[in-house]
């Protein structure tokens, strides 16, 4: 055994070891236990997020692996449309090709060349992390089983009347030139303006000022509207105005939305281009008037001085044309939150366009009987709260994207328009009795990504073949995710598998908060305050934290405390503190539903758990050497063995119990409190004076030798789930001694 804890010499070895021997394959025995990763997307690289919910994910799959349980930890990645378009076509910009260039089938086979050489770098960081899935299962959502499923999915939900094409607004990229989802876009303050206009009344009696922070969109208003309660307008409700620049002549309504203490009280509707409107336009049957391209042009429905403008050029002439006609009335400085494509960084766009949708509400009803019934339960519980008030208020769920990377709409149409629906246009040839002289052509959309992966906890199991994972392990037993996302994955798994598989996907779901910075920040580039977790795990040398401390990723105040702690601790010149220094301090750090403040003096001293753990071991092999848990000879227990033995047995029912709350703070202190403070700070400090006492019978100096293994062996058992490197290293020391088969501590009971 060598004198010193290093980290890297371990954790490859041990890794390769563990995966080669099929150690992380379900045993065939046991109840099952079974965990969904949420499959991080293919372009994807570590990040502390998923840092800290592997380390969850794991703990829990090892130590229910340990307890007996028939465990599968099902791992995949998700095709990440957007994302994974964009790298593609980035990479062909840079030799001059576009997409359209190649054609949808060739630009196709790009990204599946991407995908063969660069996709899935993250699942190799997995690994680093110590991941213990059964890789051998790996899924990813566009491989031909799971592309049966998602189609499957979508053909049931139509023919069932549950998914149509409508137009609806939706959440527009303009330079993407497809609709996203909420979670797609970026809302930050910036300082705009408010620009109060005057609207003349028809009949010359005056006017109404609106005030506006979107000038151009006047140009597609199709009303005005005041608070009902309102006594400043009451006389006007159902008199008209004559929009200017446009000339429509267009009625003042009275509707609740409006807040009567914001600018004026009176608020310009245009249903085609904010999402408040178009529900105002549905109540009072208002006209919608798309005044944008795909591009965020201005097209044909508005005046010809303003047609194909861009929307921001067409701002400053809108402003200044109704300053020129004396109806500028003034202009305040305003800040408001400008909702940016988190992909493309522009400004994004309420659009009208033809998607197709999911009718939500059928499907929310059993889902929210499911939390409330208790089927499904969330720790901490106060995210049902969440969940409720998302579903009970759910909209229709728009799921086509206009990207080629993607699960194609199996829809077709004909040269009317007519839809029809099925697996391949043979299949909808047969289906709908249609001969080959009416031409058809499939729909160019693909499938919003969040539609696949809502379908991830049984279609990685085999569904719609009823193969037997699909009989052992669903529905699975827990989903660890952060709070961000409950609506978007979470509840759509909810509602998916109960229409599918009429179960649950899970029993609980474990909600986890944000890694923050050691002040609470949220981590960022901007703010220079980012940690990469290889970074933390293979070491940063001083080079390296320079480069960072001169392009910004990382604060000047973080760089000389790993400066610090390098030239300390570290004579190398890099600061390894090992994986299971940095997953101990994820779980440490894990108070349930709150965020996480990660502080590099927490690694510190887990590192130095590791360096404890690893010196006690080499002091107990010194005094055990020759002897065996299996020694026949008599021996007797002395008072400080009866104690240590004691206290080992507390913690581990503390360890359990946390275990099964989901406490995993609570796991960590328990051990290292019992670690440090008294199996090394006492216990082997009481074992140094009697094994040195020639006076103490030999039979007691046995018990004490034996019970320093026993302890030893059953802390190491106890710390696996968190700190699996380290664990395995000094158990396969111990394990010969303790009379034990030299195989993997994971496969020893807990």
């Amino acid at each position: 055994m060598e004198k010193t804890y290093q980290p890297q010499a371990i954790e490859s070895h041990w890794y390769k070891i563990w995966e080669e021997s099929g150690h992380f394959k379900p045993s065939g025995s046991g109840d099952p236990f079974c965990i969904m990763i949420p499959p991080p997307n293919v372009t994807g690289n570590l990040h502390m997020g998923h840092g800290f919910q592997e380390a969850i994910m794991d703990g829990l799959v090892r130590y229910h692996r340990m307890k007996g349980d028939n465990t599968l930890w099902q791992v995949g990645t998700d095709h990440a449309g957007i994302a994974t378009q964009m790298v593609v076509e980035r990479q062909l910009e840079a030799d001059g090709i576009s997409r359209h260039d190649l054609g949808r089938d060739k630009f196709i086979d790009k990204v599946w060349e991407w995908k063969a050489e660069s996709g899935g770098n993250i699942t190799q960081q997995l690994r680093r992390l110590g991941a213990s899935p059964d890789w051998s299962r790996e899924r990813f959502t566009m491989d031909d089983g799971f592309y049966d499923a998602v189609q499957e999915a979508f053909i049931r939900l139509y023919d069932d009347g549950l998914i149509y094409r409508g137009q609806r607004l939706v959440n527009w990229d303009p330079k993407l030139h497809t609709a996203i989802s909420d979670l797609e876009v970026i809302s930050e303050e910036e300082q705009g303006h408010l620009w109060h206009f005057r609207y003349p009344l028809t009949d010359g009696s005056g006017h109404l000022v609106v005030a506006t922070p979107r000038p151009e969109t006047m140009l597609g208003d199709t009303a005005v509207a005041v608070h009902p309660g309102d006594e400043r307008y009451q006389a006007f409700i159902g008199k008209t105005i004559t929009l200017p620049l446009s000339g429509r002549e267009i009625p003042i309504i009275a509707d609740d939305y409006v807040d009567r203490d914001f600018g004026s009280g009176c608020v310009k509707i245009t249903p085609a281009h904010d999402f408040n409107d178009y529900d105002i336009g549905q109540r009072h049957q208002l006209p919608m008037i798309n005044i944008f391209d795909r591009d965020a042009n201005l097209n044909t429905n508005v005046p010809e001085k303003y047609q194909h403008m861009d929307r921001f050029d067409a701002r400053k002439a809108v402003v200044a044309d109704l300053d020129e006609l004396g109806l500028l009335e003034k202009v305040d400085a305003h800040t408001l939150k400008t909702p940016r494509g988190d992909r493309s960084g522009v400004v994004i766009e309420p659009w009208l366009t033809d998607q197709w949708y999911v009718s939500a509400k059928p499907l929310a009803e059993k889902a929210i009987d499911a939390v409330e019934q208790q089927d499904i339960q969330f720790v901490p519980k106060q995210y049902e709260n969440m969940y409720f008030s998302w579903m009970r208020d759910i909209q229709d769920w728009c799921i086509s994207r206009q990207l080629w990377w993607g699960h194609r709409i199996p829809a077709w149409y004909d040269e009317v328009g007519n839809i029809y629906v099925g697996r391949s246009e043979a299949d909808v040839r047969n289906k709908h009795n249609l001969d080959d002289s009416i031409k058809l052509r499939q729909d160019d959309d693909v499938l919003d990504t969040w539609f696949s992966s809502g379908l991830w906890t049984f279609g990685t199991l085999g569904w719609p073949q009823n193969t037997d994972e699909l009989k052992t392990f669903h529905g699975t037993d827990v989903l660890v995710t952060g709070f961000d996302i409950i609506f978007f994955w979470v509840a759509r798994m909810i509602m998916l598998t109960l229409y599918f598989m009429d179960d649950v996907p899970f029993k609980t779901v474990y909600v986890h908060g944000l890694v923050r910075d050691g002040q609470g920040q949220k981590m960022s580039k901007s703010k220079g305050n980012v940690l990469d977790p290889l970074d933390l795990i293979d070491g940063i040398d001083l080079d390296s934290l320079v480069k960072k401390r001169t392009s910004g990723l990382m604060q000047p105040q973080m760089v000389k405390q790993i400066e610090r702690d390098t030239q300390r601790q570290f004579p190398d010149g890099i600061s390894s503190y090992g994986t299971d220094a940095l997953r101990f301090t994820f779980a440490s750090l894990a108070t349930q539903g709150r965020d996480i403040r990660f502080d590099l003096g927490r690694i510190e001293g887990y590192r130095n758990f590791c360096n404890k753990l690893w010196n006690a071991t080499r002091f107990v092999l010194i005094n055990t050497d020759g002897i065996s848990r299996s020694t026949p000879d008599h021996w007797e227990a002395g008072a400080a063995d009866e104690w240590i033995t004691s206290r080992f047995q507390l913690v581990a029912m503390e360890v359990n119990q946390s275990f099964d709350e989901y406490r995993f703070d609570q796991v960590a202190q328990s051990l290292y409190t019992f670690v440090w403070d008294e199996f090394c700070s006492w216990y082997l400090e009481i074992a140094k004076i009697e094994l040195a006492d020639t006076s103490i019978p030999s039979q007691q100096h046995l018990g004490m030798r034996l019970t320093l293994l026993a302890v030893l062996d059953g802390s190491l058992r106890l710390l696996h789930p968190l700190m699996p490197f380290i664990t395995e290293a000094l158990w396969q020391e111990i394990a010969s001694r303790t009379g034990q088969p030299k195989v993997s501590i994971m496969t020893q009971p807990y």
